[in-house]
């Protein structure tokens, strides 16, 4: 696929929540993202999908404060979040999900979802938050004392997710939630992610499972060695025959 496939959308009316202009992002000499562009609009669910190294998860460690942009801007609600510490950034509403979980395995369930209470606007609901999170997981409630590391990957994954929960955020960043999952736990989390509207969450998702991300979201941008290459409505994209033959095996 080629630059010249972007197609640029019509603003849905929607109320923007997050928006990327014109990243530019480089580890040291090396630069990774070009240019990049794309927004989030509250209620919606976001693709960010593209090939290993396509600059996805870079993206969202800009957005989320762990790394600084060279160039370019990433605004929640207006706010400017270049070169805010990502503590603030999650205190304002955006909380990341890690790639790979990142789970302290010995600690109990609990005691990780807990982790994800400690700001102090949260602590005070924080008895009432993790009763949400069971609610919204019961399958945790039941495995609430054991260690982390003795879950299933799926399970694990719903811990990580109930985890940034208990930060009250109003966007949620999931970096590479399939990762090493089965493809039956693959679908579980896709369909738990899908719910998270019930929550009234806006939710941005990076994968390289490009099938199972376009069948879940409103819309997609597609990622190519740090260019955005196409984007468009989720479900035009599963069609598009660029899509099929570079993605999806058709």
């Amino acid at each position: 696929m080629t630059e010249t496939a972007v197609k640029p959308q019509l603003n849905s009316g929607r109320e923007r929540v997050l928006d990327v202009q014109n990243l530019d992002v480089a580890y040291g000499e090396a630069q990774v993202v070009f240019g990049v562009s794309l927004h989030v609009d509250k209620g919606e669910l976001v693709g960010l999908v593209g090939g290993n190294g396509s600059g996805k998860s870079t993206i969202l460690r800009v957005v989320s404060g762990m790394i600084r942009a060279r160039g370019g801007t990433a605004t929640y609600r207006g706010k400017t979040l270049n070169g805010t510490p990502a503590y603030q950034i999650t205190d304002m509403g955006v909380a990341h999900v890690p790639m790979g979980r990142q789970l302290f395995g010995q600690m109990s369930v609990e005691e990780n979802l807990i982790m994800g209470a400690y700001l102090p606007r949260t602590k005070a609901h924080r008895a009432q938050n993790l009763q949400k999170v069971y609610d919204f997981f019961p399958r945790l409630t039941e495995k609430k004392s054991m260690p982390a590391a003795a879950l299933s990957g799926g399970e694990q994954q719903m811990v990580a997710i109930g985890r940034a929960l208990m930060s009250e955020p109003e966007v949620l960043l999931m970096d590479e939630p399939s990762l090493g999952l089965a493809p039956l736990v693959v679908k579980e989390v896709m369909r738990v992610i899908a719910s998270l509207r019930e929550l009234g969450l806006t939710v941005l998702l990076v994968e390289q499972n490009v099938r199972q991300v376009l069948k879940v979201t409103d819309r997609s941008y597609v990622l190519e060695q740090g260019r955005l290459v196409i984007e468009g409505p989720s479900a035009e994209l599963l069609h598009n025959p660029e899509v099929q033959r570079a993605y999806l095996g058709i």
